[in-house]
């Protein structure tokens, strides 16, 4: 039974698997965040349009996607076809049928869990950055850091804003602490700017997108279970529980 996997309320993604085309314009691959709103059978499921900025994507009839699910048991995926688009209660949805079987992905970690997380950085001397380069995470000691903000969390990497800037390609070590299985446990780990940008709506503010460096694969593994501890948290408040 799919039911014993997946169910109302949800999170998921949708990447699409070639180049579609929406509103005549042919566009890249891309991922789209939404949420399962019903299931009607064990190959037909009900999914909220996806929204981006206030705006309905409208993804056309007939595409096939990727469809990751996450669930309390992890990440299961399948490919599927959109096969309509309706309005139902004030809802707009798109009926999505299962082609493939579910099956459980093992990278969990690309996933982005949004968040607001406080967060200390700075940048690392040669000495450490060539310890990186070398898989080793020397890290000098009691070196004053400046405060952030995560905006976005995953197993790979993280999101964050500051009042400050680095510079694209540059090595920084991230300080921030989560709850793991009810104890507070503080990381310092190794990163690589991979994109930087000032904020539209917030002059003087920037975004960091960043690549974990040489995680070790417990640290990664805590991190993926903080990720889905929380969207259980998340589920459970929006039913009410």
């Amino acid at each position: 039974m799919i039911e014993k996997y997946i169910e109302p309320g949800q999170r998921l993604e949708l990447k699409a698997l070639k180049r579609v085309k929406l509103n005549n314009d042919a566009t890249p691959e891309k991922t789209y965040n939404s949420k399962i709103y019903d299931i009607l059978s064990e190959d037909r499921v009900e999914i909220l349009m996806p929204i981006e900025q206030t705006k309905l994507i409208l993804l056309p009839v007939d595409a096939e996607y990727e469809l990751y699910f996450y669930t309390d048991q992890g990440l299961y995926e399948c490919v599927c076809r959109i096969v309509d688009r309706y309005k139902s209660n004030n809802v707009y949805i798109l009926l999505v049928e299962l082609e493939t079987n579910l099956r459980k992905y093992q990278r969990r970690e690309y996933y982005r869990y949004s968040c607001a997380l406080d967060m200390n950085t700075r940048a690392l001397l040669e000495e450490e950055v060539a310890a990186v380069e070398n898989n080793q995470n020397y890290i000098v000691p009691g070196l004053p850091l400046q405060n952030s903000v995560i905006v976005d969390l995953s197993g790979g990497g993280l999101r964050f804003v500051s009042t400050y800037k680095y510079d694209k390609g540059s090595t920084i070590i991230c300080k921030y602490k989560l709850m793991v299985k009810g104890k507070e446990k503080i990381y310092q780990i190794p990163a690589r700017i991979l994109d930087v940008r000032e904020v539209d709506a917030k002059r003087g503010t920037y975004e960091h997108r960043v690549q974990y460096l040489n995680l070790d694969n417990d640290i990664r593994e805590e991190i993926i279970q903080f990720i889905f501890d929380e969207e259980r948290k998340n589920r459970h408040k929006e039913r009410g529980f």
